[in-house]
């Protein structure tokens, strides 16, 4: 009986020291939806445009996070605001790309987390050249932090509510 306790007791300090070691790090499942508003240039111009229209976009992105229960109806709202998307940007750049399919995203280093490199489904914003830093987010499942650029996210706690995620679909 006392090896059992023993073994019990081994196996719990294990599991929470992994655990506290994987808390700060977010996993996108494959069968996400991935978001990015990439700038022009990184003048700041371009990156207060950038800035602007994700706030600008803020009321649609939180209608589709709110609206969705599974990934069929984020991709059925993305195409339903299409539209709309355009015409917020217009306001702001008439030189800029909407896609929404498989995009090709370069490789990186996030939250201690390697994300390879690939074409993955995503709605992506190109402003003019699209040679600038860029903002994104996880539409599906629902991982946007609409207040967090990419630059300050290192301070942000993701930890409960990541665990939620990865313990709903892993």
């Amino acid at each position: 009986m006392k090896k059992v306790i023993i073994f019990l007791f081994i196996v719990t300090i294990v599991l929470a020291i992994k655990n506290s070691s994987n808390a700060d790090k977010i996993l996108i499942p494959t069968d996400a939806i991935r978001f990015r508003i990439i700038a022009n240039s990184n003048t700041i111009e371009d990156q207060e445009t950038k800035m602007q229209i994700k706030t600008d976009l803020k009321p649609i992105i939180e209608n589709i996070l709110d609206e969705s229960n599974n990934i069929e109806d984020t991709r059925l709202l993305i195409n339903k605001n299409t539209n709309n998307i355009e015409e917020i940007i217009k306001k702001r750049t008439t030189n800029y790309q909407l896609n929404y399919g498989n995009n090709y995203f370069p490789e990186k280093t996030y939250k201690n987390v390697v994300y390879k490199e690939g074409n993955y489904e995503s709605l992506v914003i190109t402003l003019g050249d699209g040679l600038g830093e860029n903002w994104w987010c996880v539409l599906f499942p629902p991982l946007c932090l609409l207040e967090a650029q990419e630059e300050e996210t290192e301070s942000i706690n993701y930890s409960f509510y990541i665990k939620d995620i990865l313990d709903k679909y892993l």
